[in-house]
């Protein structure tokens, strides 16, 4: 069965960004709340590929894949048998495919820096002073 892609931004998205871009390879701080049950869930009716800047480089692509079995082992045992650990990381961690270098094409894409394009071409100056959620 083919499962439509779901294309998942890291920083904003799954990683809180908190401190802000330090470097492709060090990602200090948690997982938006409720971040790892989210991909525990979503891949289970979707292809989930997660998109970065990180993504430029394989450091990038490592450190996300450490940051995602690191949290994934913390926050999922408690809420979970341990074989949901193991599908997160299995699933997002050991899949080359998950971690595409270029933007993936995606029935949809989840990103904290986006506006939904609804036909109607939005004001420059809402473009100006947008903020992503976690900086409002």
């Amino acid at each position: 069965m083919n499962k439509p892609i779901l294309c998942l931004d890291f920083d904003g998205v799954l990683h809180s960004y908190v401190s802000g871009w330090v470097e492709h390879d060090f990602i200090p701080d948690p997982p938006v709340p409720g971040a790892m049950q989210f991909l525990y869930e979503a891949q289970k009716h979707f292809t989930v590929k997660i998109y970065s800047s990180r993504s430029s480089s394989d450091t990038g692509i490592r450190a996300m894949i450490t940051w995602i079995s690191y949290w994934s082992e913390k926050e999922l045992p408690n809420e979970a048998p341990d074989y949901v650990c193991n599908a997160v990381k299995n699933a997002y961690c050991h899949n080359k495919d998950a971690w595409p270098q270029e933007k993936p094409a995606a029935f949809l894409t989840i990103d904290d820096r986006a506006i939904t394009f609804t036909g109607k071409w939005p004001d420059v100056e809402e473009l100006l002073t947008f903020k992503p959620w976690n900086k409002k």
